[in-house]
């Protein structure tokens, strides 16, 4: 390992020259350029598919933009551009889109759908008239457009082939809403209904939201308790706000909401346990979560988290912290990589078989292992007495699809290297993890986000 060290005003100096320009899930390191057309320029060398005359500046890390995203014109360029250190480079025709509404926001009543249909077939002549040109915001806030035939069902628009590329950018199951635009713009869009019967117009622009069912979940956290002799142990999880269990095994009573409970077991040599609540004799103490996300709701215009952090509703996975597989390669990249930071062969196989349906609906999938101190900040585990060493494996991934790949190139290259660096990365102790002598401790888990 080389270590290289920087006084405070070299590295001060070095930060001054850099700046990071961001377009979608793809991240470039470039010199910060005191020229706006410069600047511009380099926007364009490194996101070479939008065209130089609708590039467009913003950003949202100013405390004048209040969170929300704002162009960023020639005429400031020189007052901002040692104030920042991220600009998102876009088209200057996806600026136009306002900020998503809140779902129950959007609620109101619409009228008949069949006296919709009606009006819009009254008023439609053939050719062009027949498709709509739409724009389309993500979970993610992305924006782009698309055109997409009037006839098509809210809940086909996968299948409209004008649509189903753009709808490729939001892997989770979603529901539409219209958010701007038309004689009823901000109504939520019915799954039977076609696009036409809401009378869309060119311009008119529609919300991608993830269906509320579909909420990330902290999945299978199962946790092995490992002892030289048999003793009683005190297990005590005590999840963050936007956590709330929705299963556990052995049951016991939750409290606060369901954020915190806590198991009380005797150990075996044999590495099984008995819950004294209920008699029963486990393999381990099992937890899932669900994200709260009608109290902290996401927000499109929040800031990619960074990595040695964890929030079960704002984590993001891309081209930076993370590796990037297709699919047939998932299974064997686990094994490796769950090996090396000290799961044994049971624990390995039940992690990749309990995941493994849900990677195998992706492509390719994007991964990365969480911070051991980040993850217990999130879902605090304390045992008593104190375990010699403890190890929590958990892992976030979400898909990705093949004509998405340009934007992880950096992932890929990354995905090369030795699956020893996740080791570093989750902060483990193989040595002693796997010392049958110590009194352990071994967790696993997961999550797929979408965003």
């Amino acid at each position: 390992m080389s270590v290289a060290l920087f006084s405070g005003g070299t590295k001060e100096k070095q930060n001054s020259q850099l700046l990071i320009l961001k377009h979608g899930q793809k991240r470039v390191m470039v010199k910060r350029q005191r020229s706006y057309n410069h600047m511009l320029d380099s926007a364009c060398k490194y996101f070479p598919s939008i065209p130089r005359n609708v590039v467009r500046l913003r950003t949202n890390q100013l405390d004048i933009c209040d969170g929300f995203y704002a162009d960023i014109t020639a005429e400031i360029w020189d007052d901002v551009i040692d104030l920042l250190h991220v600009v998102e480079v876009t088209r200057g025709e996806e600026m136009t889109l306002p900020v998503p509404l809140p779902l129950d926001a959007c609620a109101i009543s619409s009228p008949d759908n069949q006296s919709a249909s009606r009006r819009i077939h009254k008023h439609r002549s053939s050719g062009n008239d027949d498709k709509v040109a739409i724009k389309v915001l993500f979970p993610s806030g992305e924006i782009q457009t698309a055109r997409i035939s009037r006839e098509s069902r809210v809940d086909k628009l996968v299948a409209d082939s004008s649509a189903s590329q753009i709808l490729q950018h939001c892997p989770t199951p979603v529901r539409a809403v219209q958010l701007k635009g038309g004689t009823m713009g901000g109504v939520i869009m019915r799954e039977n209904r076609s696009i036409g019967s809401y009378n869309v117009k060119d311009g008119d622009s529609i919300n991608i939201l993830p269906d509320p069912l579909s909420s990330p979940r902290g999945k299978k956290p199962v946790i092995y308790i490992y002892s030289p002799s048999d003793i009683d142990v005190s297990v005590k999880l005590s999840l963050i706000p936007e956590w709330t269990l929705s299963a556990i095994y052995p049951i016991v009573t939750t409290e606060d909401h369901g954020q915190r409970l806590e198991w009380n077991v005797r150990t075996h040599q044999d590495g099984s346990l008995t819950e004294h609540n209920s008699g029963l004799d486990v393999s381990y103490l099992f937890w899932e979560a669900e994200t709260n996300l009608q109290a902290f709701p996401r927000s499109p215009a929040s800031k990619p988290q960074p990595v040695d952090t964890f929030n079960p509703i704002s984590s993001n996975l891309d081209d930076m912290n993370s590796i990037v597989i297709p699919v047939d390669k998932a299974t064997a990249y686990l094994d490796e990589s769950l090996k090396v930071l000290g799961l044994h062969t049971e624990a390995r196989t039940s992690f990749i078989s309990y995941w493994l349906p849900y990677i195998l609906k992706h492509e390719y999938i994007a991964l990365r292992f969480v911070p051991q101190s980040a993850y217990e900040r999130a879902a605090s585990l304390s045992i008593s007495p104190q375990p010699d060493v403890v190890t929590r494996v958990f892992m976030l991934f979400r898909g990705v699809s093949k004509v998405h790949l340009t934007n992880w190139a950096n992932a890929q290259i990354q995905a090369e290297k030795d699956v020893a660096c996740w080791v570093d990365v989750v902060g483990v102790d193989v040595a002693r993890a796997g010392d049958a002598a110590l009194f352990r401790v071994l967790e696993w888990g997961g999550m797929e986000v979408f965003i």
